[in-house]
């Protein structure tokens, strides 16, 4: 289980949230929704332990995130407006590499995002979708429990967020948990929301 506990954040000088508390166990999802500024960003980076509370703290399992950073970092797969792509490998190679890290079979993570048509092409020649379905195909790897989606359907198409869709459900049926900022609707039936 995850728990934030009386959470704050600043950001620039200001406060952004205070007072914030949420739990969420295996098979659940969160949405964080709320208008540009709000803090979803900067709550789910304090969540992944990149950014400290200004106050409060974060738990996993009653276990305070930052008395063991590594052992959340090994549980938590992160996403953020960034694809952290290399550009001269191929998604074939990207996913090679990131299952060497956290285990898990890259084959499945390219069909399963719809990537085995493009697998040895350079990443450089992806459109912006394609990289982020590359992206999100390394969540894929490894079993981590603990998926943090900061906008995660950022220039897909239909097609595409179905494919996310099934891997979110897939997930979830393991017994991950998902916590996603969104503006839009995401394909996360029966997730709980907590607005900022």
């Amino acid at each position: 289980m995850l728990e934030g506990r009386d959470l704050a954040a600043r950001r620039g000088g200001r406060v952004v949230f205070a007072g914030l508390t949420l739990a969420a166990g295996a098979g659940e999802a969160l949405l964080l929704t709320g208008p540009n500024g709000a803090g979803k960003s900067t709550l789910l980076r304090i969540l992944a332990g990149l950014l400290r509370p200004a106050a409060g703290a974060v738990a996993w399992d009653g276990e305070g995130i930052a008395d063991d950073p590594a052992g959340h970092a090994r549980r938590t797969r992160w996403l953020g407006h960034q694809d952290a792509i290399k550009p001269a490998l191929t998604p074939r190679e990207d996913l090679a590499f990131w299952s060497r890290l956290h285990g898990g079979d890259p084959a499945a993570a390219l069909d399963g995002m719809g990537l085995l048509p493009l697998a040895d092409l350079p990443c450089r020649t992806l459109s912006a979708g394609q990289r982020r379905r590359l992206a999100l195909a390394r969540l894929t790897l490894g079993g981590a429990p603990l998926w943090l989606l900061d906008e995660p359907t950022l220039g897909l198409d239909s097609a595409s967020v179905d494919r996310l869709g099934a891997a979110l459900a897939a997930h979830r049926a393991r017994g991950g948990l998902i916590l996603a900022a969104t503006h839009l609707p995401l394909p996360l039936p029966d997730a709980r929301t907590v607005s900022l």
